[in-house]
C-alpha cells in the first residue's frame, strides 16, 4: 500500500481504484435494495405492514448512527500501519460479507417473532459494517487530491463503480432469482448474497492496495470549543452550509424517488408488464445514456461548472418523469414508452450522479472556508444521515401506500389491477424526485463555477500561510550549542 509521503502523480490508477471502492459497496447495497422487499414480504412472508415498520426503525437508527461514527472517525488521531482510512474500510468490507449472508438466511417457516429478530439484527449488523466502510470511503476523496478537477474525475469514476455495482445485481438477480411464473426463489438469493459479497470484498481489497493518500489524514480540524461530539451543534453548523444542504436535499430526493419506488417497480413488472425477469434489462437500458456522456463529464464540468451541469440534468429528469404518465398500456408500446422515459430520466440524473461526491467535497471545503474547520467525517456523515433517513422513510412510506393501493405481501404474485396502480405510483415518485432535485441544486446549492474558483484560491493561500507559519515555529531560531559558546565567550571577555 502506498503512503502519503510517496505522492505518486494523480492518474488513471487513482480513478480505477476509487471506482472499485464504490463497486464493492454497491455489490452489497444493490443486493439489499433490489431484492430485499420481495424476499422479506413474499418469500419470508413477514407481512408488508410489519416489514415497513421494522424497516423504518432500523433506517432511523442507521441515520443516527452515521454522524456519531463520523465524529469518532474525525477524532481518531492514532497512527495505523496502513492509514486510518484504509483500516476502517477493510474492517467494514469484511463485515459486509458475513452480515449480508445472515440477513438473507432462507427460513420462511420460522415464527414471525423470529423473522422480525432476524430482520432487525441482520439489518443492523449489515448497516453498521456498511457505515464503517462507506463513511471513510466517501471522506477519502478529500485526502486523495485537493485539485477540484481531479476531485470531479474521482466523483465521476465513483459513479461508474456505483453504477456497475448496481447494474450487475439489477440485471442478473431477476433472471436468476425468479422462476417462469415470476415467483422469487429464496434459496437462490442466499447463494447470490455469498457470491456478490465475495466480489465486493475483492473490489475493496484492490482499492486499498492501489489507493494513494496525498493529504495528511490527521489534518482534519476539529472544533476547539468542545472535545465531545455535539449533535445539535453539528446540525446547526450543517444547516449554515448551503452547498451541503442543497447537495443533501438532492440526494434525499433521489433516494426517495429511486429507492422508494424500487418495491413498486418490482410489482409493476411482476403484475403489470407480467415479466419480472426482464426488469433488470429494462432498467439497464435506462442507464445507457449515462454511459454515453460520461467520457465528456470533465469537459462539461470545466466549461459549465458542477452546479450548472446538475441543474440542467435535473430539468431533463423532470421531462423524463413526466413521460411516465402517458397512458400507453401494458403491451409492447407501453413497455417501449417506459424505456424511453427511463432513458431521459437516467440521462438527467447522470449529471448529478457523476459529480455528486465532488459537490460534497466542495461543501466540505466551504465549511473550512467560512468557519475555519474542515470536519470531513462529520459533514459527510451528516450528509449520509439525511440520505439514509430518506432511504428509510422512502421505502417504508411507499410500502404503506402500496398497501392502500391493494398490495398484499403474503401473495406470491399481485393481481393486474395492483400492478396498474404501481405504474402511476412509480410515475409520481419519479416526478417528485426530479422536481426536488432541480430546486435543491438550482436554488439552494450556492457554489457556482465562479465561487468555487474564488473559494479554492483563498483556501490555498490560507493553507500556504498556515504551513509557512508552522514551519517558522518548528525551526529553532538559534542552535543551543552556539548560544552556550557565545555566552562563554562573552563571560571570558
Amino acid at each position: 500500500m502506498e503512503t502519503v509521503n510517496e505522492k505518486r502523480p494523480f492518474g488513471m490508477r487513482d480513478k480505477l481504484s476509487y471506482a472499485a471502492g464504490d463497486l464493492g459497496c454497491n455489490m452489497s447495497f444493490a443486493l439489499k435494495s433490489s431484492i430485499m422487499f420481495v424476499f422479506w414480504t413474499q418469500f419470508m412472508a413477514l407481512g408488508d405492514t410489519l416489514y415497513a415498520t421494522l424497516l423504518l426503525v432500523v433506517q432511523i437508527w442507521d441515520a443516527i448512527n452515521d454522524p456519531l461514527l463520523g465524529s469518532l472517525f474525525d477524532a481518531d488521531k492514532r497512527k495505523y500501519k496502513h492509514g486510518k482510512f484504509k483500516t476502517y474500510i477493510f474492517v467494514g468490507a469484511l463485515g459486509l460479507l458475513f452480515s449480508g449472508l445472515f440477513f438473507f438466511l432462507p427460513l420462511p417457516n420460522a415464527d414471525t417473532w423470529m423473522k422480525g429478530i432476524m430482520f432487525v439484527l441482520g439489518y443492523v449488523l449489515w448497516d453498521a459494517f456498511y457505515t464503517v466502510a462507506n463513511v471513510p470511503y466517501g471522506s477519502m476523496l478529500s485526502v486523495i487530491t485537493q485539485d477540484g478537477s481531479e476531485r470531479s474525475q474521482l466523483s465521476t469514476w465513483r459513479s461508474i463503480g456505483s453504477m456497475i455495482g448496481n447494474i450487475l445485481p439489477m440485471v442478473l438477480l431477476p433472471i436468476l432469482c425468479y422462476d417462469a411464473n415470476d415467483v422469487l426463489k429464496g434459496n437462490t438469493v442466499f447463494v447470490a448474497a455469498l457470491v456478490m459479497g465475495a466480489i465486493g470484498l475483492v473490489c475493496f481489497i484492490y482499492m486499498l492496495k492501489t489507493t494513494t493518500i496525498r493529504v495528511e489524514e490527521n489534518s482534519v480540524k476539529i472544533s476547539e470549543n468542545t472535545e465531545k461530539f455535539n449533535i445539535l451543534k453539528a446540525m446547526k453548523n450543517f444547516f449554515k452550509n448551503p452547498p451541503a444542504v442543497g447537495a443533501t436535499l438532492a440526494a434525499m430526493a433521489m433516494f426517495i424517488g429511486m429507492q422508494g419506488s424500487s418495491a413498486a417497480t418490482t410489482v409493476l413488472f411482476q403484475s403489470y408488464f407480467e415479466n419480472a425477469q426482464i426488469s433488470g434489462i429494462v432498467m439497464l437500458i435506462g442507464y445507457l445514456p449515462m454511459f454515453l456522456f460520461m467520457p465528456f463529464i470533465k469537459k462539461i464540468v470545466d466549461k459549465w461548472g458542477k452546479k450548472e451541469a446538475c441543474a440542467v440534468g435535473a430539468a431533463v429528469s423532470v421531462f423524463g418523469a413526466a413521460l411516465l404518465f402517458l397512458p400507453l398500456g401494458h403491451e409492447i408500446l407501453g413497455l417501449v414508452g417506459y424505456v424511453v422515459a427511463q432513458a431521459f430520466f437516467g440521462l438527467g440524473l447522470g449529471f448529478y450522479t457523476c459529480v455528486s461526491w465532488a459537490l460534497m467535497a466542495d461543501a466540505i471545503d466551504y465549511n473550512e472556508w467560512k468557519n475555519g474547520t474542515k470536519e470531513e467525517g462529520t459533514v459527510y456523515s451528516l450528509h449520509s444521515f439525511f440520505r439514509k433517513l430518506a432511504q428509510g422513510l422512502g421505502p417504508s412510506i411507499v410500502v404503506l401506500i402500496m398497501g392502500a393501493l391493494g398490495y398484499v405481501g403474503e401473495l406470491e404474485k399481485q393481481p393486474f389491477a395492483v400492478g396498474e396502480n404501481m405504474k402511476w405510483l412509480v410515475a409520481a415518485l419519479y416526478t417528485f424526485s426530479a422536481v426536488v432535485m432541480f430546486i435543491s441544486i438550482a436554488f439552494i446549492y450556492n457554489l457556482d463555477k465562479k465561487k468555487v474558483a474564488q473559494m479554492t484560491e483563498e483556501l490555498n493561500a490560507r493553507r500556504a500561510a498556515e504551513a509557512a507559519s508552522e514551519a517558522e515555529i518548528v525551526e529553532p531560531a538559534e542552535p543551543a550549542e552556539t548560544a552556550v559558546e557565545e555566552t562563554t565567550e562573552e563571560a571570558s571577555e
